[in-house]
């Protein structure tokens, strides 16, 4: 288990990346627009390790996503052993059965939901988790514009994980987004030994696609444009 902390300086180098390609789409590009359509959310991936230097590229590319006041409110934990993503996946797994029988869903699919969710996480050669660190952000005596600074953390992360995404892809990788630390962050703290003052928010599986995957249609732009003056 690795713990970059973006206060620090990443030192990489670009060249010792190797020039592998995902073998479903055996050419990528440098081009912005093509790269926006074409990163995709992959489930299943090769039994492949993930070079160090490329995850920390992926990092050092979240390093530069917009903040409020150029705060970064942000830490990402790298899980890359066994241990540990097996005991997030037992852990967190545990929590969200009981919220799906909560729901009324009856032990099968529960069982069936659970065990396709913990291959997800074991299966994945890397796992970052991306986590809001609020401690450094400006206060206010108010608490709407204290919730609006960190509403604007939020939006600041997804940014950051954005940035993640795109590098892996360009990069020959792919990757995962999966939400489940969102909804039990203390789990995550504690399972994985994270300081206390840092809330997980997503965890984003990385690896090579062993397919690819079902891409969701998207809705038209006039259907997204609701004014434009």
């Amino acid at each position: 288990m690795t713990y970059f902390s973006l206060n620090e300086k990443v030192n990489i180098d670009v060249t010792s990346q190797t020039n592998a390609r995902q073998v479903t789409l055996p050419e990528r590009t440098n081009d912005l627009a093509t790269l926006l359509r074409s990163r995709r959310s992959v489930r299943i991936y090769q039994d492949r390790p993930v070079a160090r230097e490329a995850l920390e590229q992926m990092l050092e590319a979240a390093r530069w996503a917009p903040s409020p006041h150029g705060r970064q409110p942000w830490r990402f934990a790298v899980l890359t052993r066994q241990e540990p993503k097996t005991q997030l996946a037992e852990s967190m797994g545990t929590d969200w059965k009981k919220n799906l029988q909560m729901d009324g869903q009856n032990e099968e699919i529960v069982a069936i939901r659970l065990e396709k969710s913990r291959q997800r996480i074991l299966n994945a050669p890397a796992i970052i988790i991306p986590c809001l660190y609020l401690e450094d952000l400006d206060h206010y005596p108010d608490e709407k514009r204290q919730a609006d600074e960190t509403v604007m953390a939020i939006q600041s992360l997804g940014a950051a994980i954005q940035n993640m995404l795109l590098t892996a892809y360009d990069l020959g990788l792919d990757t995962g987004w999966m939400c489940a630390p969102l909804f039990c962050p203390e789990i995550v703290c504690e399972t994985l030994g994270l300081d206390k003052r840092l809330i997980p928010q997503a965890l984003i599986t990385v690896g090579y696609a062993a397919a690819d995957p079902r891409r969701r249609e998207r809705l038209p732009l006039d259907r997204l444009i609701v004014h434009f003056d």
